[in-house]
């Protein structure tokens, strides 16, 4: 740990190159960038501030109902989300609740992360899964913040890497007072590498409400769409769009005017998408067009916030992220919305959930492009297969959900405005 300290002392000069280098390529909000330097215009809020970290999307998400449930019972208290990337502080820019700030995080060097801490003194520190910035962690740590986490997680991958560098992660984990995780093997995992007092409440991303779709869109896509048949891959990533192609290509041959709809994880890849698949289909991308017209085969939906537009729109969706190594996406969501969901086989990132809905029948997985084909056009052609599947998935995501309300029952002593536990200290 002290060798990773010095280590990123000495290479924040270099820091404003990187940065400036990854603003060219949009991953940094030009506006905004000296956020990353721990720098803000917003002041303080007067009272208690409990601040929440979330890495990107996904995290982000998963804790928009906790910030509700706080509001609820806590009205008095202030919340500030820290997030990492451009797509979540967009997204969170529309779903938080507008007393909520939200801010970039710190760049992980000593200095930011310090200016930020003894600007905002938070109370409280709710870090969400599994981002954990050595130098943010000791520094607060060090500012006495009460710090937490929520909807923690460690896959066995990630356990094995961390088991082999005990001098980083137990000084990280042991600085934490409490440690919610999702799941009991989570639990073992995040205790044997160092964490104290880790609880199983379950997954926050159970509680999440609906996506938000704009129902006039909705229409005019199902206007346009009319009796065509349609299928969704949503959150693809790298190299699987081509995989999404030539299962296009394969259902083709026996579906007349078939149209694939590809939402992919990283909107701003929409062009690049295009371009690779046009040579031979007719591709459209929805930054570009609003309407789907009716000789357009593949549909790249290359905008913001919409896939709860297009999950209403498609009753069959895959999730990507696992035709390729990636891990697998959040089939929450679609599950949410009795959604028939299919998935391929890569899918460590949620593998206790993937495992639970297939055991369960809630979702089909598919090892390739052939089986995937196989998989949607059978759910194409029998509708009371399709629907068997959809009602399934729709039953068990309601046996599911209470975390946030678990789990404020537990951070109750923590919120307790008589609570004897210390405020946030300023750094010297």
């Amino acid at each position: 740990m002290r060798n990773y300290r010095l280590i990123t002392s000495f290479v924040a000069p270099l820091i404003p190159l990187w940065l400036q280098w990854r603003k060219l390529y949009g991953k940094e909000d030009a506006r905004r960038l000296r956020e990353r330097y721990g720098f803000t215009s917003k002041p303080r809020p007067k009272g208690t501030l409990v601040w929440l970290h979330a890495a990107s999307v996904g995290e982000s998400n998963s804790v928009l109902i906790l910030i509700q449930k706080i509001k609820e019972r806590y009205p008095e208290i202030h919340l500030l989300l820290t997030t990492g990337t451009v797509t979540s502080a967009n997204l969170m820019q529309k779903r938080l609740p507008k007393d909520v700030i939200h801010q970039y995080v710190p760049i992980d060097t000593p200095s930011a992360v310090r200016r930020f801490i003894r600007h905002w003194r938070p109370d409280i520190a709710l870090w969400v899964e599994s981002e954990l910035w050595p130098n943010l962690v000791m520094e607060a740590n060090e500012a006495e913040v009460f710090m937490g986490i929520i909807n923690g997680r460690m896959s066995e991958r990630s356990f094995e890497g961390w088991k082999k560098r005990p001098e980083m992660i137990k000084p990280m984990l042991s600085s934490f007072n409490i440690v919610f995780a999702q799941t009991q093997a989570d639990a073992k995992r995040l205790g044997e590498l160092g964490a104290r007092d880790v609880l199983c409440v379950g997954n926050l991303k159970y509680d999440a409400a609906f996506l938000p779709c704009n129902e006039e869109e909705l229409i005019d896509l199902q206007t346009d769409t009319g009796n065509r048949k349609l299928w969704l891959a949503a959150s693809t990533h790298p190299a699987e769009e081509q995989l999404i192609a030539k299962t296009h290509a394969l259902l083709s041959v026996t579906i007349p005017n078939l149209l694939t709809i590809i939402v992919p994880r990283h909107p701003q890849r929409g062009a690049e998408i295009a371009n690779s698949l046009s040579n031979t289909l007719k591709v459209s991308l929805r930054s570009q067009t609003r309407s789907i017209s009716a000789d357009t085969q593949i549909y790249v939906a290359d905008t913001l916030g919409e896939l709860g537009l297009f999950y209403r729109l498609c009753e069959i969706v895959f999730m990507g992220g696992s035709l390729v190594k990636h891990g697998g996406q959040n089939p929450l969501e679609p599950g949410r919305l009795s959604c028939a969901i299919l998935t391929g086989p890569y899918t460590h990132n949620f593998a206790d959930m993937y495992n639970d809905m297939e055991k369960t029948g809630c979702c089909l997985r598919v090892n390739g492009p052939d089986q995937l084909a196989v998989q949607v056009s059978k759910l194409m052609g029998d509708i009371a297969a399709r629907d068997r599947l959809q009602s399934t998935v729709k039953k068990w995501m309601e046996g599911k959900g209470g975390t946030a309300e678990r789990l404020l029952d537990e951070m109750e002593p923590v919120f307790d405005p008589d609570s004897v536990l210390k405020p946030a200290m300023l750094l010297p």
